[in-house]
């Protein structure tokens, strides 16, 4: 059994979503305090990869990075990055799928935060960044542990998105959803279940643990 597709898939993965807390957790933030019609469009748009069909959101990112004209030609020509058939495209098209993963727990767990919270803070002289940072995700590790789990395991299922913009090329782009498709199409049921039961085994032990650590926090004292 060739465990390259699995081996691409966890890495990708693991590279989403640590991008994704890197830029979707302060974004979170951001859309959490206030409530103008710019932000209901911004969220709107983060929230889009939820209800469109993966083959849609694959194919305008393939028109739209293509290196054969518009951004992805500029990009080609001016820095010779290709997003299109590659690795770093599908890192590009698993942080937008997933984005919405990462930012929905985070900002509704904001969100439900006591004000007197923050405003504790600013009378102790932080700075909104230092109140967020020390105060509000501290308070917020359930919610952001789902949020991380959710983007990895999401990551790990993707398959209409990653197939438009990476294509099934061995190595570099065929993931384990991939691999489960090709191996499908040449009547290779066993490998397809191969791949099929370790993609199940890694997102029912996360599920598995961030349940067991809600509730072990749920019934610590210091909750």
């Amino acid at each position: 059994m060739d465990l390259s597709p699995i081996w691409l898939t966890l890495k990708l993965a693991g590279i989403t979503t640590a991008l994704l807390l890197f830029i979707g957790v302060p974004f979170a933030w951001w859309l959490s305090r206030g409530t103008s019609f710019f932000k209901i469009i911004i969220e709107a748009i983060i929230t889009m990869p939820l209800v469109l069909p993966p083959s849609v959101l694959g194919f305008y990112l393939l028109l739209a990075f293509s290196p054969q004209h518009g951004l992805g030609k500029w990009l080609h020509d001016s820095f010779d990055v290709q997003f299109v058939f590659s690795f770093q495209g599908l890192i590009l098209a698993s942080v937008i799928y997933s984005m919405p993963f990462m930012v929905g727990p985070v900002k509704s767990a904001l969100q439900q935060l006591p004000a007197a919270l923050s405003e504790a803070s600013y009378t102790l002289g932080k700075t909104p960044w230092q109140t967020f940072k020390s105060v509000l995700l501290p308070n917020i590790k359930p919610s952001l542990l789902t949020a991380i789990v959710l983007t990895f395991a999401h990551t790990l299922g993707e398959f209409g998105v990653v197939l438009m913009i990476g294509g099934n090329i061995p190595g570099v782009t065929r993931v384990a959803s991939i691999a489960v498709y090709d191996s499908v199409e040449k009547m290779d049921y066993a490998a397809a279940n191969n791949y099929s039961l370790i993609l199940f085994s890694i997102t029912f032990v996360l599920v598995i643990a961030v349940f067991v650590f809600n509730r072990y926090r749920a019934k610590s004292p210091l909750g």
